[in-house]
């Protein structure tokens, strides 16, 4: 079981992962809506990672990852995942001619799986939650000699993901406010490394499900604590906080926010209704989030994560069915 956990994370290290992630993918745009600035009260810009070639943001960690362990000389990953964190890890080692063992848990999104499979990885349903599927992908460890992608622990993983905050930086530098959902924590971590350093007085807040609050938990108690873990949106449904993402959010955050699972599903159906994007939950619970401070973002310049579109169809038609806001009264 190899690892490269004690590699450095910074600003440094994101920098020098452009060149990696930039050879094979193209900046996501960051577009503001009118439409949303109105509902909210403030300069809202979208942060579309869900237009990247995997539907979210992952993939930029996973290419990073790749060209690292390309270099060392290993011939496979294994890794275990709700979904987008799978699709980015088999889609980046199949770009790199490696091998790639995907375990997900049993009665996983089903779109997210065939995408997987289209990569021409190895796709095994095991455990009925994220954390025992990663039970399953340690003991597969010790009889396959494959580098082990932690889906949380892996700094190649951040730092690659942290491009997407110097993309906003360079569009937008007098940023004032970014908004990010909350699984395994790769994205809060890479947001509060690059931005954090670049200017220390832009506020960054995190969004989580009600349902699968582990992260939030432990940012309110200061410990890496574990909570239920019942969510229908897989970007969040993690049920315990991860050591070194959580090492890094767990001081810097502006503030943790949590949604119920209807908010969840409002939030998907006002990223259709305003930006005219196909969002996941999880992807989109940053205008819901959002909405429930928009108070404290009032006036400012505001990024909004849309950072995953791997929808299931049943979550699209469940979406399909909510109400949508128009200036702030449900439609």
């Amino acid at each position: 079981m190899h690892n490269n956990k004690n590699y450095p994370i910074s600003l440094q290290e994101t920098l020098k992962a452009k060149h990696n992630v930039y050879n094979w993918l193209k900046p996501t745009p960051l577009i503001q809506y009118q439409g949303l600035s109105d509902l909210i009260g403030a300069q809202v810009y979208i942060k579309h990672e869900n237009h990247n070639p995997t539907g979210s943001f992952k993939i930029r960690g996973g290419v990073n990852l790749m060209a690292h362990l390309k270099k060392q000389g290993e011939k496979g990953v294994i890794t275990f995942s709700t979904g987008n964190h799978g699709i980015s890890i088999a889609t980046a080692a199949s770009w790199f001619d490696m091998q790639a063992v995907v375990v997900v848990p049993e009665n996983n999104n089903p779109a997210k799986n065939r995408i997987i499979q289209e990569t021409g990885a190895e796709l095994i349903e095991a455990g009925s939650t994220f954390e025992e599927a990663s039970r399953v992908v340690e003991s597969l460890c010790q009889s396959r000699d494959l580098y082990y992608v932690h889906a949380a622990n892996e700094p190649h993983l951040i730092n690659g993901v942290g491009t997407e905050f110097l993309e906003i930086i360079d569009q937008q530098p007098d940023i004032e406010a970014v908004i990010v959902p909350v699984g395994a924590g790769s994205e809060a971590a890479a947001a509060i490394t690059t931005l954090k350093t670049i200017n220390p007085d832009i506020d960054i807040y995190a969004v989580q499900a009600e349902c699968s609050s582990a992260a939030c938990k432990s940012w309110r108690e200061g410990t890496t604590l574990s909570s239920e873990n019942s969510t229908f949106a897989g970007g969040f449904a993690t049920g315990i906080a991860y050591e070194v993402p959580f090492n890094i959010y767990k001081n810097d955050l502006a503030d943790f926010i949590l949604l119920s699972e209807e908010e969840i599903y409002q939030g998907m159906a006002l990223a259709s209704y305003y930006t005219h994007n196909q969002v996941e939950g999880a992807g989109s619970a940053s205008i819901m989030a959002a909405l429930k401070i928009k108070d404290r973002l009032a006036g400012k310049k505001v990024a909004l994560q849309f950072s995953g579109c791997n929808a299931s169809p049943e979550e699209l038609i469940t979406t399909s069915q909510q109400p949508c806001f128009l200036n702030g009264q449900l439609e």
